[in-house]
């Protein structure tokens, strides 16, 4: 990507306007080869009570306003906000890694941090050709599925317990285009036909490991938490 000639002092002044501002973002003009894509959304970042994220920053206007989710190609933090923070080694993908934001961001929210989605803090986005199984604008059940893992397992970490099964509800019944519930597949099914088949069970499938990483995560830190009891009790 490249910056707008007032990307950085944007970003710079948005920090120094609010000691609680964690990370900051903008909008990226994103390019299919030479053809920019066109639109306005004014809900952008978000992450619904029930789970479904809502992304469009490629497609952001309106003032500055604090969200949930930053985009990867366009994020900025606070050095304080993300000290000690690592990027999730669960999160799937040979090459991208989609979706690695989601948890970032979120962990830096749940820190106590605002996170400023600006659309002037803008960059020109050309999308570069990935070198792995995950290939841009084709189908790939093993890309497909990682997508929706590392969805699924950033948001079973920040979602409170019964959002989460709100959330594994919603997901299986219903879903999005990106990640097909049931719901979904009836309604791509009439044009996309095989495809659509093929989408909902590697969403399904991506759903169910995610919740397996999760699961597994949570029984062992679990079993760590239970043997520094005992050694401290001891």
């Amino acid at each position: 990507a490249a910056p707008r000639s007032d990307w950085l002092a944007r970003i710079e002044a948005h920090f120094l306007s609010d000691d609680r501002i964690g990370g900051v973002g903008g909008r990226d003009w994103m390019y299919c080869g030479a053809e920019l894509m066109e639109g306005s959304r004014e809900v952008v970042g978000r992450v619904q009570w029930f789970g479904r994220k809502i992304g469009n920053h490629h497609l952001g206007v309106g003032a500055p306003r604090e969200v949930d989710v930053l985009k990867g190609v366009n994020m900025s933090y606070r050095q304080a906000a993300i000290e000690g923070l690592r990027f999730d080694e669960r999160m799937r993908g040979t090459g991208a890694q989609v979706h690695f934001e989601i948890a970032f961001s979120l962990a830096v929210k749940q820190a106590g941090w605002k996170l400023i989605y600006d659309p002037m803090v803008s960059v020109d986005h050309y999308r570069a050709q990935r070198f792995d199984e995950d290939q841009r604008d084709e189908f790939n059940s093993m890309a497909f599925t990682n997508m929706v893992h590392n969805e699924t397992l950033a948001l079973l970490d920040h979602l409170p317990p019964a959002r989460r099964t709100v959330f594994l509800i919603w997901a299986v019944l219903f879903g999005t285009r990106d990640a097909l519930g049931f719901v979904q597949l009836l309604r791509f099914l009439p044009t996309e036909r095989e495809l659509a088949g093929q989408k909902w069970l590697a969403s399904m499938r991506g759903r169910w490991q995610g919740w397996r990483t999760w699961q597994q995560c949570k029984q062992h830190n679990g079993t760590l938490y239970s043997l520094f009891s005992t050694v401290h009790k001891g």
